[in-house]
């Protein structure tokens, strides 16, 4: 039996695969152990959501291609949506799509 799963890529490059991804606002949060962290580069931005708290991002970076501040996730997330602690979301630029895996 096959086992669907979310697939971040960015420009045909795996940059996160899971089966236990968080959905909020239509965006697939990742559980961080899924990322491939070799792609990942702290970035300086931040930013507030009213009822989420403070995200911070993250860079990708395959080769040369480079696309800045593209994945958040919420280090102290407000106790309400405690769920997507220690998960990453991707913005536009990242392809997040199901797959299927057998």
């Amino acid at each position: 039996m096959a086992n669907r799963v979310m697939r971040a890529e960015f420009e045909g490059t795996v940059v996160a695969e899971s089966g236990d991804t968080t959905v909020v606002e239509g965006n697939h949060y990742f559980p961080r152990e899924s990322l491939r962290a070799e792609y990942l580069r702290p970035s300086k931005a931040i930013s507030l959501c009213y009822w989420k708290g403070l995200a911070r991002y993250h860079s990708i970076e395959v080769g040369d291609r480079r696309m800045g501040a593209v994945a958040w996730y919420y280090p102290w997330p407000a106790p309400w949506i405690r769920k997507i602690k220690d998960r990453v979301a991707f913005g536009p630029g990242i392809r997040v799509r199901e797959v299927k895996r057998s």
